[in-house]
């Protein structure tokens, strides 16, 4: 916490709180990565902080081997014990706090979305502190779903198929697969373990997916909202932790 505080007073910040498995965490991180490019050199700097979300990352080697694949090039501060978290009551992940030079706060935001309106204060920010202020044009939106007033459909809420979000479901014999419908435009499973998830979709092989390390796995992405009947049939050894689906646009 202090040396976030030091940096804070000497060159605005964005403070950005994530969990590696968390869907909605790991959709903010391609804004992170292009803002990062694009005002560093006028004084921005990035933060992570990893508040872990679930059992499966407090896990220190876990995290350092998501945070390349994932492309986070950025430091990012480990908060297992979630004590950077209790400091800023983020509430939520991810959580965006963007902090002028001197440790004033310009911005929060909980969630996705609001990227035009995080890059204008970031701009502004960095004007306030000395910046030039030439800058290029806005960063067009990564997906077509976060364009400023796009139609997007809720998904499915994320569903704990063991039961809670600390205990994982494992196949057993008398359940070798994991079955329910939902409506969204992609689905994912937090697993950790080793081995193949085999898909079914709507009654149909639906190919499979490898598990190598603990994370995020998507299973099925669409170009907008769509209903389907999903089945995950595990290899042994894999744990699955939570399903979680993206909004896309409505049809």
């Amino acid at each position: 916490m202090a040396s976030i505080d030091r940096l804070l007073a000497e060159r605005p910040a964005l403070v950005h709180f994530f969990d590696f498995a968390q869907l909605n965490s790991v959709r903010t991180l391609p804004y992170l990565s292009a803002w990062r490019a694009r005002y560093a050199d006028a004084g921005l700097a990035v933060l992570g902080v990893h508040s872990p979300r679930y059992v499966l990352s407090r896990d220190r080697d876990a995290v350092a081997t998501a945070l390349p694949a994932l492309g986070v090039d950025w430091p990012v501060a480990l908060d297992p014990e979630m004590t950077v978290w209790r400091g800023y009551e983020p509430r939520g992940w991810p959580s965006l706090f963007l902090w002028g030079k001197g440790g004033a706060l310009r911005w929060h935001h909980l969630g996705e979305g609001e990227y035009l309106a995080t890059e204008e204060l970031i701009r502004e920010t960095l004007t306030d502190a000395d910046a030039d202020g030439q800058w290029p044009p806005p960063l067009e939106p990564l997906r077509p779903e976060d364009a400023p007033g796009a139609r997007v459909v809720a998904p499915t809420p994320e569903l704990f198929p063991g039961g809670s979000i600390d205990q994982p479901w494992v196949a057993r014999p008398e359940e070798p697969a994991l079955a329910l419908r939902y409506e969204a435009a992609a689905a994912y499973a937090v697993t950790d373990g080793e081995g193949e998830l085999a898909i079914v979709l709507d009654g149909e092989p639906a190919g499979s997916v490898a598990v190598h390390a603990p994370g995020l796995q998507e299973l099925i992405a669409d170009d907008g909202h769509r209903s389907h009947a999903l089945e995950l049939r595990p290899s042994a050894g894999i744990r699955v932790h939570s399903l979680q689906f993206a909004h896309g646009l409505a049809s």
